[in-house]
């Protein structure tokens, strides 16, 4: 069936995803939440990367670089989070990530990049370690603070006329599943003052009351260590 068919019909494909994951990563949270929205059934396997399970061969197949999310649909293997919501959206397309209207879309993919291009990768675990081994602790919370922030004045600026009860407007949308992570990661583990920036700030108090999110945060996992 083609998706207006299977929309007519109240049908869609079905799944049989498998995410491998750890529960403290953001990647993997975006796509936790979004499997969540769209009401996908996933087994959840965990990677610890505290004890190096990604270098493992058997992950490494999966994933050469070592990274999680990775997600596997039959014979499908898919890493990097923005490939996977992509495949995800594509693949099953109820619960839109994406709205149709063209200028709310591009509005989403710019959020989205702007988290996962110019925040995200600037505080991943592996560079702060290496900055903190040539340069000392303070530096590494310095640098975390300095592209979190920045990004998030972007951020602000970006979705100040556009923001409703979330990110884009009133509906949850594939900015809101970058955002609500990166957020909470950013008042939980770098100690942002997010009352600096009044949208993100209203926006993240919304997702606190959102299903799909409660269940998708690192504590409700599967490995979390509390």
């Amino acid at each position: 069936m083609h998706n207006q068919e299977q929309k007519a019909a109240g049908t869609w494909p079905l799944s049989n995803l498998v995410l491998y994951s750890f529960w403290q990563s953001s990647c993997s949270w975006r796509v936790r939440f979004a499997l969540k929205l769209k009401g996908l059934p996933y087994e959840y396997r965990a990677v610890d990367l505290v004890k190096g399970e990604q270098f493992s061969p058997e992950f490494q197949r999966l994933n050469p670089l070592g990274y999680v999310p990775v997600l596997v649909d039959g014979g499908v293997v898919v890493s990097d989070s923005f490939a996977i919501l992509m495949y995800l959206e594509d693949k099953y397309p109820q619960n839109t990530l994406l709205p149709e209207d063209p200028q709310l879309r591009a509005l989403n993919l710019q959020a989205a990049g702007v988290v996962t291009s110019s925040i995200q990768p600037l505080h991943m675990q592996s560079l702060l370690k290496y900055i903190e081994d040539k340069f000392g602790p303070e530096e590494r919370l310095l640098w975390a603070k300095t592209h979190i922030e920045k990004g998030l004045l972007a951020l602000e600026k970006l979705l100040k006329g556009f923001a409703g009860q979330y990110a884009t407007g009133n509906s949850l949308y594939l900015a809101d599943v970058f955002l609500a992570p990166q957020i909470a990661v950013a008042v939980s583990r770098f100690k942002i003052d997010i009352t600096q920036y009044p949208t993100l700030s209203r926006i993240h108090e919304s997702y606190k009351s959102v299903p799909a999110f409660l269940a998708s945060i690192p504590e409700a996992q599967a490995d979390a260590s509390h």
